[in-house]
C-alpha cells in the first residue's frame, strides 16, 4: 500500500477499516491498538442499553476494584504512606490476564479486608482514648470546683431558694464564683460533670439558665489539650463543666439538656479519696490505650507501607482494563466464530503501522488465529484528523475551538501560524515589549520538560501549552517595534534621520525638510515632531485597511481549493468569483487609492482628497469626484460600482438556479429526490442508490427530505445579504488593529512620562530604584499581560469572524481515536 501524503494544510486521508478479532486475544488486540492510538472504534450497538452489552459484568467487577484501589490509596494519603509514581505507558502497566485480574482481585480483597478491621478497631481504640482523655480532664478540673464550692456550700443552697437572680448570670456572683459548688455539706443538693463542645457552652449556659429559673450553681473550664474526634480525625475544642442543682428532678432535666446538646456525661465521686483514685486508674489505662494505638498505627502503616509501592500500577492496570472492556462493548459479537468484529476510522499513512501492531500481537500470544484487517469502501463522511506536533498543535486548538474542519476542507490552522502572530503582533508592536515576551517564551521553550510536570494553576497550563504561540508573538513584536520604531515608547535611532529641519521664524518652530527615504521602519524624527499623532494615526489607520482586505481576500480565494476538492468546480463561478468581484471593486479598490495617495505628493496637504469622502460617494454619487487623484478616476469608479451591484443578483439567483438545474438532472436520471441537491448528484451518477442510502442514513440520521427550492432561495438570499454587508463591518472591524497600537503605544509613554522619567531626572538613587521597580511592575502587569490579552482576544476574533468565514465551515467531526495516553492526560487534568 502506497503511504498517503499528509499536510497540515487539510485533514488526512481517512480510511474506514473492520477488524475480526479472535475472542482469546481480544484484550491483548485492544490494548496494543490504545497504545498506538491510531484507531477510533465506532459503536457497532448503539441501541443496545450499556448494561445489557457483553463485557458489562467485566466492567463492573472493575469498578469494583477500582473502588477498593480509591479506599488503599486514601487510607495511604491519611497514613502519610509516599506512592511510587507511575508512567502509564510503561511495559509494566501491560493488559493483564484474567488469571492476574483474579489474582489482583483477591489480594486487593484480603488487603482492603485487613485495612477496614484495623481501621474498625483503631475507631474503637480512638473513642475509649477520648472517653479516657475526658474522664481525666473531668476528674481534674472537677477536683479544683469540689474544693472551692465545699467552703460556699450553706450560700449555695440559701440562694438557691431564696434569690431568683443569684443563679449563674448574675453579676456579683459571675465575678466572685471562679469555680465550683458542692453537695457535700447540704443533702439535697447534686450535681452534673461532663464535656460539651466550647462552642456550644453559651448556648448551653442561657438553657440551663432559663430551664431552672436561676437555681443552679455551674462551673466550667477550658481543655488545653488537642483532643481528635475519633470519627472525622479533626480537632475539636472542648469545655469540662459541672453543675450543681437541687432535686433528682432539676438533675434529670440537666441531664437531659447536656445529652441534647452534645455533652458527655461522666461519673464524678464526691469524695477526694475515691476522685484521686479514679485518676490514678484512668492515667494508667490512657497510657495502656495509647500503646495498644500506636501499635495499631504502626501495622496499618507498615501493612500500606508494603503495597505502596504497587498501588499506582494496579491502578494503571485497571483504568487500562476497564477502557479495553469499554471498546469491546461498541463490538459485535460472533458467538459461532468467537470472534469480535469491530469498525473503525484510522488515518490511511497509519494502516502499515496498525497491520505491524496486530502482527506483533499474533507472535507475542502464539495464536493460531490472527486479527484480520480489512478497508472498507464508503461514502460515509470520517471524522477530521490533522497531523499536529507540539509547535502547531496550540494555533490548531485555536482553530478548533471555533469549529472542527469537515473532513478535506482547507484547514486555516496551518495560515494562523504567521497571521495570528502578526496581527497581535500589529497590535502589540514595542521592541522592547517583544523582547520581554520572547524572553520569558525562550526559558519555558528550553524548559519544557521540566517545567511540563509543574503544577501551577490552570493559567499556567494555559501558558505552557501556548508557549510556541507566545514565543512567535514576541519575536513578531520585536519586528513590528522596529517597523513603529518603538521601544518603552522612546524611538531609536538605528540610523540618520533623513529629515533636515530649519527654524521659521513666522510659526516659531522647527520644520523639518525629507531629503531621502529612511532605512526600515518610521524616522526617529517623527517621535519628537509636534504632530507626530497625526502621523501615527493616518499611518497605522491605513496599515490596518490594508492589512484587513489582504486578509479577507486571501480567505475568499481559499475557497477554490474547497470547491475543486468537493468536486464542484461551478461553485467558482456561482459563489467566488461574484464574492471577489463584489469585495475588490470597492474595498480593493480603497486599498489601490491608499497607495496611490502614499505615492503622490501634494505641496499643500490640505488639498489632498479624503478617502474616507471618494469611498462615501463613489456608492453615492458615481462618477462626480470632488478633488480627483488621477485622470479617468471617475468613469473607473462607475465601472466598479457596476461590477459590484451586479455581483449581488449573481451570488443571489446564480446558485440556487444551478441546484434547481442539477435536482432535475438527478430526478430525471432515475435517483430518488433529496434534500441534498445538487451536492451529490455526482455521487449518485457514481455509486448508484445504495452509495446514495447510506450517505442518507450516515448524513441525516435516516431521515432524507424533498428539494425544496423555495428553501434553497431562502438560505441563498440570508448568504447574500450577509456578505455584502459583512464586507463594510468586516473591513471596518480591523480598524482595531490600529486603536489597540496606538493605545498600547500612548499607554507606554504615560508609564515613561509620569513613572520612569521624574524618578531618573531627580538624581536620587533611592528615587531611581523605587521609580523602576514600579515602571517595570506596571509595565509588565498592565502593558504586557493585560495588553497582552486584549491583543490576544482581538487577534482571536479577526481570525474567527473576519478570516474563517470567508471559506471556512467547521462542521466536521473531531477524529478521537482510542488512546490510552488521551485517557490518562484527560485524567490529569
Amino acid at each position: 500500500m502506497s503511504e498517503e501524503k499528509t499536510s497540515l494544510f487539510r485533514s488526512e486521508p481517512m480510511a474506514l477499516t473492520q477488524l475480526y478479532i479472535p475472542l482469546e486475544i481480544a484484550p491483548q488486540t485492544i490494548a496494543e491498538l490504545g497504545e498506538l492510538g491510531l484507531m477510533q472504534f465506532n459503536d457497532l450497538n448503539p441501541k443496545v442499553n450499556e448494561f445489557q452489552r457483553t463485557f458489562v459484568n467485566e466492567i463492573k467487577r472493575l469498578n469494583d476494584l477500582e473502588r477498593k484501589l480509591r479506599f488503599l490509596i486514601s487510607q495511604a494519603d491519611k497514613a502519610a504512606v509516599t506512592l511510587q509514581p507511575v508512567d502509564p505507558l510503561t511495559p509494566y502497566a501491560r493488559t493483564r490476564s484474567q488469571l492476574e485480574i483474579d489474582q489482583l482481585d483477591t489480594q486487593l480483597g484480603e488487603l482492603e479486608a485487613r485495612i477496614e478491621q484495623m481501621n474498625t478497631s483503631h475507631v474503637s481504640l480512638n473513642k475509649r482514648f477520648l472517653e479516657l482523655t475526658e474522664l481525666r480532664h473531668v476528674l481534674r478540673e472537677t477536683a479544683v470546683f469540689f474544693q472551692i464550692a465545699e467552703s460556699r456550700a450553706d450560700e449555695i443552697a440559701v440562694g438557691g431558694n431564696t434569690r431568683e437572680d443569684s443563679g449563674l448570670l448574675a453579676n456579683q456572683q459571675r465575678e466572685s464564683m471562679d469555680p465550683g459548688a458542692s453537695g457535700g455539706h447540704t443533702i439535697n443538693i447534686g450535681f452534673v460533670a461532663g464535656v460539651i463542645p466550647r462552642a456550644k457552652m453559651g448556648i448551653f449556659e442561657r438553657i440551663l439558665f432559663r430551664a431552672l429559673r436561676g437555681n443552679l450553681f455551674m462551673n466550667h473550664a477550658e481543655i488545653q489539650e488537642l483532643i481528635i474526634d475519633p470519627v472525622s480525625d479533626e480537632t475539636v475544642t472542648k469545655n469540662v463543666f459541672i453543675v450543681f442543682a437541687h432535686g433528682k428532678e432539676l438533675l434529670n432535666k440537666i441531664k437531659k439538656i447536656s445529652e441534647s446538646m452534645g455533652a458527655t456525661l461522666y461519673p464524678v465521686d464526691e469524695h477526694p479519696d475515691k476522685r484521686r483514685e479514679s485518676a490514678l486508674e484512668v492515667m494508667a489505662r490512657i497510657e495502656d490505650l495509647r500503646h495498644v494505638l500506636d501499635n495499631t498505627k504502626a501495622a496499618r502503616r507498615a501493612e500500606l507501607s508494603r503495597v505502596a509501592e504497587h498501588l499506582n500500577h494496579w491502578s494503571v492496570i485497571i483504568e487500562k482494563e476497564k477502557a479495553i472492556h469499554h471498546q469491546m462493548n461498541k463490538m459485535s459479537y460472533d458467538v459461532n466464530r468467537k470472534a469480535l468484529i469491530s469498525e473503525g476510522w484510522c488515518p490511511k499513512a497509519s494502516i502499515g503501522a496498525i497491520q505491524y501492531s496486530l502482527r506483533a500481537v499474533t507472535e507475542r500470544t502464539g495464536t493460531t488465529i490472527p486479527p484480520l484487517l480489512n478497508e472498507l469502501p464508503t461514502t460515509r463522511t470520517p471524522p477530521t484528523s490533522q497531523r499536529v506536533n507540539k509547535i502547531t498543535n496550540a494555533f490548531q486548538i485555536i482553530v478548533d475551538a471555533y469549529g472542527v474542519a469537515k473532513y478535506g476542507e482547507v484547514n486555516p490552522g496551518l495560515f494562523t501560524i504567521i497571521t495570528f502572530p502578526f496581527l497581535f503582533a500589529v497590535m502589540f508592536g514595542d521592541f522592547g515589549h517583544g523582547i520581554l515576551v520572547t524572553i520569558f517564551a525562550i526559558w519555558v521553550v528550553t524548559n519544557e520538560k521540566t517545567l511540563a510536570k509543574k503544577k501551577w494553576g490552570e493559567m499556567w497550563v494555559i501558558l505552557f501549552g501556548g508557549r510556541y504561540i507566545i514565543l512567535l508573538m514576541g519575536i513578531f513584536s520585536i519586528f513590528t517595534g522596529l517597523v513603529y520604531n518603538d521601544m518603552f515608547s522612546q524611538s531609536m535611532t538605528l540610523m540618520s534621520s533623513e529629515y533636515t529641519f530649519q527654524y521659521h521664524n513666522d510659526s516659531g518652530k522647527w520644520i523639518g525638510s525629507k531629503t531621502s527615504t529612511y532605512g526600515f521602519g518610521v524616522d526617529p524624527a517623527w517621535q519628537t515632531s509636534d504632530n507626530f499623532l497625526i502621523f501615527a494615526n493616518s499611518y497605522k489607520m491605513k496599515m490596518s485597511i490594508i492589512i484587513g482586505v489582504l486578509h479577507m481576500a486571501f480567505g475568499m480565494c481559499l475557497q477554490v481549493f474547497n470547491h475543486l476538492h468537493f468536486r464542484k468546480p461551478m461553485y467558482i463561478i456561482l459563489e467566488f468569483v461574484p464574492q471577489i468581484l463584489f469585495f475588490m471593486s470597492l474595498f480593493g479598490y480603497l486599498v489601490f487609492l491608499i497607495f496611490f495617495k502614499w505615492l503622490t505628493y501634494y505641496e499643500n496637504t490640505s488639498e489632498a482628497p479624503g478617502l474616507l469622502n471618494t469611498l462615501i460617494y463613489m456608492v453615492l454619487s458615481p462618477g462626480s469626484i470632488a478633488m480627483p487623484l488621477f485622470p479617468g478616476q471617475g468613469p473607473l469608479q462607475v465601472f466598479l460600482v457596476f461590477i459590484a451591484f451586479i455581483s449581488i443578483p449573481w451570488m443571489l439567483l446564480g446558485k440556487p438556479l444551478y441546484e434547481l438545474q442539477e435536482h432535475k438532472r438527478t430526478v430525471g436520471a432515475g435517483y430518488a429526490p433529496t434534500s441534498h441537491g445538487t451536492e451529490q448528484a455526482a455521487m449518485l451518477a457514481e455509486q448508484g442508490e445504495q452509495a446514495h442510502e447510506e450517505s442518507q442514513e450516515d448524513d441525516h440520521g435516516g431521515h432524507g427530505g424533498k428539494f425544496e427550492f423555495s428553501d434553497v432561495m431562502m438560505h441563498q438570499m440570508i448568504h447574500t445579504i450577509e456578505f455584502t454587508l459583512s464586507g463594510i463591518s468586516n473591513t471596518a472591524s480591523y480598524l482595531r488593529l490600529w486603536a489597540l497600537s496606538l493605545a498600547h503605544a500612548q499607554l507606554s509613554d504615560v508609564l515613561w512620562e509620569m513613572v520612569l522619567l521624574p524618578a531618573l531626572t531627580s538624581a536620587n538613587a533611592f528615587a531611581i530604584v523605587i521609580g523602576f521597580y514600579m515602571w517595570f511592575t506596571m509595565t509588565v502587569s498592565i502593558l504586557i499581560c493585560m495588553e497582552g490579552m486584549s491583543a490576544f482576544l482581538h487577534a482571536l476574533r479577526l481570525h474567527w469572524v473576519e478570516f474563517q468565514s470567508k471559506f471556512y465551515g467547521g462542521t466536521g467531526t473531531q477524529f478521537l481515536p482510542f488512546s490510552f495516553q488521551a485517557i490518562f492526560e484527560d485524567q490529569e487534568e
